[in-house]
């Protein structure tokens, strides 16, 4: 089953925050699905709003989005809403699951094999928090869209 589209690009009125947000069905192609419409949604953001998205960026958003898509199918069952906005110079990234328990990032262990991703994610990105929500949780992650250093 495909992902279902719930909102498009075009910026908020009085905001000119540029969003878009999928229903993903929780299946073994959603973390491709959300990788693709990660890109697809930068791409327009270059094209259609003359954004500056480095490539550099867009990789990381690519890996951020996998790796959140990727634990919520994991340990959550059902549905996964994940929802992209770019205000200024950054995107956030939004994943909902129905699993209530808050992601830990373990200590770094090279010998440890699997369960990096929060780890990585937490390396990348510029901010990160995660959020109780009535049902489950959302965890938002902010990536930078242009080249500039990390502090």
């Amino acid at each position: 089953m495909e992902s279902v589209l719930l909102g498009d690009e075009d910026p908020t009125p009085d905001t000119g925050v540029i969003r878009v947000a999928a229903a993903l069905d929780g299946d073994g192609a959603c973390i491709a699905e959300a990788r693709h419409l990660a890109a697809e949604f930068l791409g327009r953001a270059r094209t259609g709003h003359g954004l500056t998205v480095s490539d550099r960026a867009l990789d990381r958003i690519q890996l951020v989005v996998s790796e959140l898509v990727t634990n919520a199918r994991k340990y959550a069952s059902g549905p996964i809403l994940m929802d992209l906005w770019i205000a200024g110079d950054a995107v956030d990234i939004a994943v909902w699951d129905s699993d209530p328990v808050l992601p830990v990032a373990r200590a770094a262990d090279p010998g440890r094999v699997g369960q990096h991703g929060l780890e990585i994610v937490m390396a990348v990105v510029e901010r990160f928090e995660v959020r109780r929500e009535p049902v489950g949780k959302r965890v938002i992650a902010r990536v930078n869209l242009l080249d500039a250093a990390r502090p």
